[in-house]
């Protein structure tokens, strides 16, 4: 049938000729990439780019009649053939879910897994575009994602040894189900290969409704891709024994299912999420879905959060009344990131802020955190700081020790805080004395330099007077800006421009760092030397892999970006 993909035909005898299938794009156009449906049936590694991909989505396939609706293309000689699993397709190539959260794991919290994944496609109906409009958060998990994300994600968690080796079957699926099962005795009757893997596909999307009336929950919604309907019909039932989701419906190559099935029924039915404007506005902001991502509408669920009884105070409401966010886990070749941005809300950039100066610090740094326009946030937030700090209790009370600071010191909030935080405040630490009693630590402050050593003046009274003994501080007056630390020396060399900025490392963890509001950088290579020691072997060989760590965020009018980065040698 036209639209899907050839069957697994024997390789030709003619040892001058092989041959690849393309789908034709609607319209009679090429189809190109991943997202035009074509597929790469027990490809090697060796024929063409890794798994046997070739460029523009064209892949390598045994030389026979292509099947209806789909092009033959003359590649050049054969290939040996690559082992297939169920369906024809290479049995590594369902090779995803257990792969992905080890992955997860890998860049987040230092562990680490592999599997190898030979099917490069991607494309196809997502979840959005079947779950129901009027979804007010949507979470999905992409266990087919593109090509080059396949390929990142094996090149990174090839890296790591603490569970290179588990993952040894030809089903990612199921390994993920027998831990499952490891938690819920009630799926001990369940067989995977016969009750789940004949008709589970690929992808899965959870959505979240607004409760029908304030004393109801919100309404749960999922989409399951599936090959065989009445497979999964009878495999979901096996597995949701106590029929949370009655409703079962089926949308295209999706099983929906809801509460009721009027629910699912209408819902199967009804116009999709990815038809909303919001929704398919922020979709194209995100770009690249990757393994994972997510959307909500954070003025929805406040709304319907506050409907159910929830205690949040109006002005909360109000604040994210018309915000939205949405995200994506990607992966590079170097790299996992987790990125994607807020839009709507009534907070907005500040006007006086100026970017982070992170390249400007010497090359020597270890960590360095730098945030923009805190004076400025200070001063328009003080008044509900102030009252939070008074409801937690205490005594003497928040107000009380303002007071008293004003009155004893002449300290003036949240005036003087504002002076030190200025238009930007990066701290850093220098790899140059970390083992030593006194580390370099320091801060550049942008702000007016006069204005702030008198405030610094004030506290280091306000210190001495107290008896308590502080290390001394070192200060290097500029032209809008006063750097203190730790010592002379690393003042001095706060002060100049230095050459953090040149490092690859840096700049592949934040990109374009000297346009962020705030910025955060570590350099684990640099700390290997202190933490390697006090691990275990094991746990020495899945650290050593860690590079760096590097978050910043942008703010554009209502607009404010994000992006983490976990770095790997």
């Amino acid at each position: 049938m036209a639209g899907q993909p050839p069957p697994p035909y024997p390789f030709s005898q003619d040892p001058d000729r092989t041959v690849a299938y393309r789908r034709p794009a609607p319209g009679g156009a090429e189809a190109t990439g991943p997202a035009a449906g074509h597929y790469a049936y027990g490809a090697p590694p060796q024929a063409g780019p890794p798994y046997g991909g070739q460029p523009g989505g064209t892949a390598r396939m045994p030389a026979a009649m292509p099947a209806p609706g789909w092009d033959r293309v003359e590649l050049g000689p054969p290939v040996p053939p690559a082992g297939r699993g169920r369906h024809g397709r290479s049995g590594r190539s369902r090779g995803w879910l257990v792969a992905i959260i080890a992955a997860v794991v890998v860049a987040l919290v230092g562990g680490g897994g592999v599997y190898a994944m030979s099917l490069l496609s991607g494309g196809g109906t997502q979840p959005e575009d079947v779950l129901p409009a009027g979804t007010m958060a949507y979470v999905r998990l992409d266990l087919d994602p593109s090509a080059g994300q396949k390929l990142a994600l094996f090149q990174l968690a090839r890296k790591f040894s603490a569970t290179r080796g588990a993952f040894t079957g030809e089903d990612p699926r199921k390994a993920l189900f027998e831990l499952l099962r490891q938690g819920d005795s009630g799926l001990a009757k369940v067989d995977y290969a016969r009750d789940v893997a004949p008709w589970l596909g690929d992808r899965i999307g959870v959505g979240v409704l607004a409760p029908k009336s304030p004393d109801t929950t919100p309404r749960p919604v999922v989409a399951v891709q599936v090959t065989d309907q009445d497979q999964a019909r009878a495999g979901l039932r096996k597995l949701d024994r106590e029929r949370d989701l009655k409703g079962l419906a089926f949308r295209e190559d999706y099983a929906i299912l809801a509460e009721t099935q009027q629910e699912a029924d209408a819902y199967a039915a009804g116009a999709p999420l990815s038809g909303e404007a919001a929704f398919a506005e922020d979709r194209a902001a995100l770009g690249e879905p990757g393994v994972l991502s997510f959307w909500g509408d954070a003025g929805a669920i406040a709304k319907a959060a506050r409907a159910a009884g929830a205690t949040a105070e109006d002005g909360t409401v109000a604040m994210v009344e018309n915000m939205r966010f949405a995200g994506a886990l990607r992966f590079d070749s170097g790299y996992a990131e987790l990125t994607g941005f807020t839009r709507g809300g009534q907070v907005r950039a500040a006007a006086g802020g100026e970017g982070a100066r992170l390249s400007r610090l010497p090359a020597s740094t270890v960590g360095a955190l730098s945030v923009s326009s805190l004076g400025e946030l200070v001063t328009e937030q003080w008044p509900r700081i102030t009252e939070a700090a008074d409801a937690a209790g205490g005594s003497p009370s928040f107000s009380d020790i303002v007071a008293q600071a004003r009155q004893s010191y002449g300290i003036s909030l949240p005036e003087d805080l504002t002076t030190l935080l200025g238009r930007n405040l990066t701290v850093a630490v220098d790899e140059a004395g970390l083992d030593g009693q006194i580390p370099n630590v320091g801060a550049v402050l942008a702000t007016d330099p006069a204005k702030a050593q008198q405030v610094l003046d004030k506290i280091e009274k306000a210190v001495a007077g107290s008896g308590t003994g502080t290390p001394q501080v070192f200060r290097v007056p500029g032209d809008g800006r006063l750097v203190v630390a730790s010592s002379q020396e690393y003042a001095d060399r706060l002060a100049a421009d230095g050459t953090l900025g040149e490092s690859e490392t840096f700049t592949t963890a934040i990109p374009d760092a000297d346009t962020a509001t705030a910025a955060f950088y570590l350099d684990l290579d640099k700390l290997e030397k202190y933490y390697l020691s006090g691990l275990g072997e094991e746990g020495q060989a899945n650290a050593r892999p860690l590079r760096a760590v590097g978050a910043s965020a942008r703010r554009t009018g209502d607009l404010t970006s994000f992006s983490l980065r976990v770095l790997f040698n």
